[in-house]
């Protein structure tokens, strides 16, 4: 049996955060009050303060002396920026995961299934969620904890999210997309690494 993953108090506090973000609690512009938040979760400010900062290296909020915290203003061309990195990053990981994923896909073949219900049901949250599962996975197939590491840092499934929330930015069908990925790594396709490399590029939104 897996344990159950159990989350600090300052990544718990991050996600509230994060979720409040993603479905406009807090609009662009807004100021987050880190005594608000302590007072409405019961704790104190410190992993508040903490959650916040790692917030701030995303580029999801920003401080400023005497004007508190707020959510950035984020526009089409600063969610786009970390596309080219993760395309980058998820093109080598194709590579060193090929020969992985060509003899086992059963990793990423319940996303495609979940995303193909997504779509019939047009649920964007559940869009997200298991196309950045979908990647997450992808990427762990390289074996490599450094790219792991570095991909998860780009706060990919937070970008994903904002790009289609305030953007409306979306793919013509995930599932279907993701199923042409996983026949690419079936067939050894050599071309994998430009394959996963263009399909991250065309998800990203516009300026």
């Amino acid at each position: 049996m897996t344990a159950p993953v159990v989350h600090s108090l300052r990544e718990q506090i991050r996600e509230h955060i994060l979720e409040g973000i993603i479905s406009g609690r807090w609009k662009p512009g807004e100021r987050i009050v880190e005594r608000r938040i302590a007072t409405e979760l019961e704790v104190s400010q410190t992993p508040v303060r903490e959650a916040l900062r790692e917030l701030e290296s995303l580029r999801l909020i920003e401080s400023a002396p005497n004007k508190g915290v707020r959510v950035r203003s984020l526009t089409a061309a600063d969610l786009e920026e970390s596309y080219p990195v993760r395309a980058g990053l998820e093109a080598i990981a194709a590579e060193l995961a090929a020969d992985r994923l060509a003899d086992d896909c059963s990793a990423l073949e319940p996303h495609v299934a979940a995303l193909y219900e997504a779509d019939s049901k047009a649920d964007g949250t559940a869009q997200v969620r298991h196309t950045v599962a979908f990647h997450r996975e992808l990427v762990r197939a390289a074996g490599n904890s450094v790219l792991l590491h570095t991909w998860e840092g780009l706060g990919i499934e937070v970008f994903t999210a904002l790009s289609i929330r305030w953007l409306g930015t979306v793919q013509q069908s995930y599932a279907e997309e993701h199923e042409e990925l996983v026949a690419a790594f079936r067939r050894r396709d050599p071309r994998i690494a430009e394959i996963v490399k263009s399909h991250v590029l065309g998800c990203a939104p516009r300026a």
